[in-house]
């Protein structure tokens, strides 16, 4: 799953966007450091552009539960959250959902 970050993504990035689901904190940092490495440049809400330009977006496979869910006010608090991020800290995530995992 990608998620955009608000209306100002052009259909131009969409199409250079590569996703990379996640199990947990760890693997998201590893994955994150190791394509930031070499001249890598963090963006918003998860999302970074590798040193050739490529744009990826590393995201927890539990987002696609959250941003999907029933009750359209843990959605919301998600994104509220993820809006503030950079590289997306799984534990706030699931704070703002309100998980009990």
């Amino acid at each position: 799953m990608t998620t955009g970050c608000g209306p100002s993504w052009s259909n131009a990035r969409r199409r250079e966007r590569r996703g990379t689901p996640v199990n947990d904190q760890p693997e998201l940092d590893r994955d994150w450091h190791a394509l930031i490495e070499g001249g890598g440049k963090p963006q918003a809400c998860g999302w970074l552009i590798d040193r050739y330009g490529v744009r990826w977006q590393i995201v927890p496979r539990i987002m696609d539960e959250m941003m999907n869910d029933r009750d359209p006010a843990r959605s919301k608090r998600v994104t509220d959250a993820m809006l503030k991020m950079v590289k997306l800290d799984i534990a706030a995530l699931d704070k703002a959902y309100g998980s009990e995992r």
